[in-house]
C-alpha cells in the first residue's frame, strides 16, 4: 500500500483553488467522466494490486522485499501524469516556504517511512487471505483520527471517537478470528504475525498521512497537483532506494532465480505478476492524486477506503476466501465506524462551507454600504 495517499479527511478542508475544471474549462459531463475515471483508477488499481499480491505468495513466491520492493518501483509512471500539467501549475516553491533542499530532506525521511510501512503491508499479507488483510487495513480510518488529534490538531467529536471504537472493534473480531482463515501452510503464531503487521503498517500509514499533512501545512504551504505528484514520486523513489539495499542486505535476492523457476505458473507469470501488481499500485496513485485535484482529499480518501472494502468481496471471487460470520460482522462493523467518520467530516465542511457564505454575504452588504 502506497504511503503517499495523501487523502487526509483533516486536510481536505483546505480545498485547492486551483482545479482541473478551472485550468481545462471542463463541462460538467466531463468533469464527472474525469472523476468517474480515477474514481476506477483507486478502486480497481489497489484491489487488484492486493489480490495479485496474494497472488504472488500463493503461487510459491517469499520474497517480503520483493514484494515490498514492487509497491513503488513503477515510480516512473508517474512521470506521464506530470508532463500534461498545465505551466500554470507548476509555480516555484513560495518565498516563505522552506528551501527545496529542506523540501529533500522531508522526503528522504517520509520515503525511508514509507518503505518500512510497506515491508509491514507485504509482510502482513504473507501470513493473511487477502479478505481478512483488506479488511484490517480499513482501520486505518481509526488511526488516522489519533494522529491527526495529537499532531494536526484535530477535534475528537462523538462521531469520530464512534468511528475509532468500531473500527477497533472490527480490528479486534479478525484477531481472534481462528487462524484457519489463513492460506494454506500458515501456523497461529505466522497467523497472528501477519495480524499484527497488518495493524502495525496501517497505524504507521495514518502517521505519513498527518506527517504529510504537517508538511503541506507548515513547509511547502500549497497544494497543486504537481506539488502532490511530486510528492509522490520522490518519496517513491526513496523508498524504491531503501528497499533495494535491505533486499541485498537480507540476501534474499539470492533466492529470486530459483524462486522465478520454481513459480507454479511458469517464469513468465512471475515476471508478470511482479510488472502487473507495480503498475496497478501506480495507477491507483494516479487515481488518488486526480481525484485530490479534482474534488478533495477527502473524497480520495472515501475511495481508498471503499477499495478496501471491495477486496474481500474480490478475494472471496477470485481465491475463494471463507466469508465467516465473524469477517461479515467485521466487514459490518468496519462499514459502520467508516460512514460515522466521513458523516463527520461531511459536517465539518458543511459547517466551513456555511461559514464562508456568511461572510462573503457579510463582505457585500458592507462594500455595498
Amino acid at each position: 500500500m502506497d504511503a503517499t495517499d495523501v487523502g487526509d479527511p483533516i486536510f481536505a478542508k483546505d480545498r485547492a483553488e486551483t482545479t482541473v475544471q478551472a485550468l481545462l474549462k471542463l463541462n460538467r459531463w466531463q468533469w464527472w467522466i474525469l472523476v468517474g475515471l480515477n474514481i476506477f483508477f483507486v478502486v480497481a488499481g489497489q484491489t487488484a494490486a492486493v489480490l495479485l499480491g496474494r497472488f504472488y505468495y500463493n503461487e510459491g513466491g517469499a520474497s517480503t522485499f520483493l514484494a515490498t520492493l514492487v509497491q513503488t518501483a513503477g515510480f516512473p509512471i508517474l512521470f506521464i501524469p506530470l508532463l500534461f500539467i498545465p505551466a500554470s501549475n507548476k509555480s516555484p516553491t513560495p518565498p516563505d516556504s522552506l528551501s527545496r533542499k529542506y523540501i529533500f530532506l522531508i522526503y528522504i525521511f517520509l520515503g525511508i517511512i514509507v518503505a518500512g510501512d510497506n515491508f509491514l503491508y507485504s509482510k502482513g499479507l504473507l501470513y493473511l487471505s487477502a479478505s481478512t488483510y483488506s479488511l484490517i487495513c480499513a482501520t486505518q480510518l481509526a488511526f488516522n483520527a489519533v494522529f491527526s488529534y495529537f499532531i494536526n490538531s484535530q477535534k475528537f467529536t462523538p462521531l469520530i471517537l464512534n468511528a475509532v471504537v468500531i473500527l477497533s472493534y472490527s480490528a479486534a473480531l479478525l484477531g481472534v478470528n481462528e487462524s484457519s482463515d489463513a492460506p494454506e501452510g500458515v501456523t497461529k503464531s505466522q497467523y497472528a504475525v501477519g495480524f499484527i503487521c497488518s495493524i502495525s503498517a496501517s497505524a504507521l500509514y495514518s502517521l505519513v498521512l498527518s506527517l504529510m499533512q504537517l508538511t503541506f501545512e507548515k513547509a511547502i504551504k500549497k497544494s497543486t497537483f504537481s506539488v502532490v505528484l511530486e510528492m509522490q514520486i520522490y518519496t517513491s523513489i526513496v523508498a524504491s532506494i531503501v528497499t533495494v539495499v535491505a533486499l541485498f542486505v537480507s540476501g534474499q535476492w539470492r533466492d529470486l532465480e530459483g524462486e522465478m523457476h520454481g513459480y507454479h505458473t511458469g517464469k513468465v507469470s512471475y515476471v508478470l505478476t511482479q510488472v502487473g501488481t507495480a503498475v496497478c499500485w501506480q495507477v491507483c496513485s494516479v487515481g488518488v492524486v486526480g481525484l485530490i485535484f479534482l474534488v478533495t482529499s477527502l473524497f480520495s480518501n472515501v475511495i481508498s477506503t471503499v477499495a478496501l472494502v471491495v477486496g474481500p468481496i474480490a478475494s472471496v471471487v477470485v481465491f475463494h476466501d471463507k466469508m465467516n460470520g465473524v469477517k461479515i460482522i467485521a466487514m459490518l462493523s468496519a462499514l459502520w465506524g467508516f460512514v460515522s467518520y466521513i458523516y463527520q467530516n461531511y459536517l465539518d465542511d458543511y459547517r466551513s462551507t456555511e461559514l464562508r457564505r456568511q461572510m462573503e454575504a457579510n463582505d457585500s452588504r458592507v462594500t455595498a454600504c
